[in-house]
């Protein structure tokens, strides 16, 4: 028979996860595939339970979660020997990977999909020892991040993040790049740093229009000297999916990019606090097998 492993976070989308536990396992038994069920307590475990699966050679993974949460997952399989088919079924503030890959936002219409899914390989990024499948930030505006708490993401959802960057936005502080890229280099002060690799962003669905799931691409998007009033029209061109049109922001399509500060900073990786610069981010092209609905190949 068949096996899947299901990864499950239970204190994801305000502790339901155990509400849509059984109708996963019941589902993925109607699929034919024994099921072994995985809880989260701590960070890191979804990529140990993944990186198992892909070592006892599972056919199938299921993550319920979060952003983060996903993340991890498929930190475990990706550059493994032996990868299972990977899908979500999306419990976050945000769901950017779920959105990126068509996959619904209500967690039951998410499952009933797996029934009828279908198999697309899409990339992900690699940056040091962590890998990515949405965005990597870089700048003030993306550590202002860490400052949302579980209280105001549940509040004010994607609006938390933009409420926290206005605020960044307010300070004097930039910072000197050195990037290099597949066409050259770019080097100067800039408020904030983006590695996109789906058209979703924090929950922007028109960030990256461009960017699709499989086509091997690193989008950069380089913001300059953002103050509040350019802040405010950024974000309307990212609402309206113009960011590339905006005169302060540089765009590039790479396969790989370095990037250097002045000083070390953090990264933003899916949300969550990543590596420090210096580092190099390289596309891992069509490197998940990914599960989608039926209808939403780009």
């Amino acid at each position: 028979m068949k096996k899947a492993m299901f990864i499950l976070n239970p204190s994801a989308g305000k502790e339901r996860a155990a509400e849509y536990r059984g109708q996963v396992e019941e589902t993925l038994v109607s699929m034919g595939y024994e099921v072994d069920t995985r809880e989260t307590q701590k960070e890191k475990d979804a990529t140990h339970f993944a990186a198992e699966a892909c070592e006892k050679e599972y056919d199938f993974v299921v993550t319920m979660g979060g952003d983060g949460t996903i993340n991890e997952a498929v930190s475990g399989i990706a550059e493994q020997s032996h990868q299972p088919l990977f899908s979500l079924i999306p419990l976050g503030t945000v769901n950017d990977f779920a959105r990126a890959l068509g996959i619904s936002l209500d967690p039951p219409e998410a499952i009933e999909a797996l029934k009828t899914g279908y198999e697309k390989r899409v990339d992900i990024a690699k940056v040091g020892e962590h890998f990515f499948m949405n965005i990597l930030a870089i700048g003030d505006i993306a550590e202002s991040t860490y400052d949302v708490d579980p209280e105001q993401k549940t509040k004010f959802g994607a609006l938390a993040y933009f409420i926290e960057g206005v605020k960044a936005v307010t300070t004097d502080t930039e910072t000197y790049f050195e990037i290099e890229h597949d066409h050259g280099t770019w080097s100067g002060e800039a408020k904030l740093v983006l590695v996109a690799l789906t058209n979703s962003v924090g929950g922007f669905e028109k960030l990256a229009p461009e960017a699709l799931t499989d086509d091997g691409l690193l989008h950069l998007y380089i913001v300059g000297n953002a103050a509040l009033p350019a802040f405010i029209r950024i974000a309307t061109s990212v609402i309206r999916g113009k960011l590339e049109e905006d005169p302060s922001v540089e765009v590039v399509h790479t396969t790989k990019v370095s990037i250097k500060t002045n000083e070390p900073l953090s990264s933003n990786i899916d949300g969550d606090e990543g590596c420090k610069t210096p580092f190099v981010i390289e596309v891992l092209p069509r490197h998940i097998r990914a599960l989608i609905p039926p209808g939403e190949d780009e």
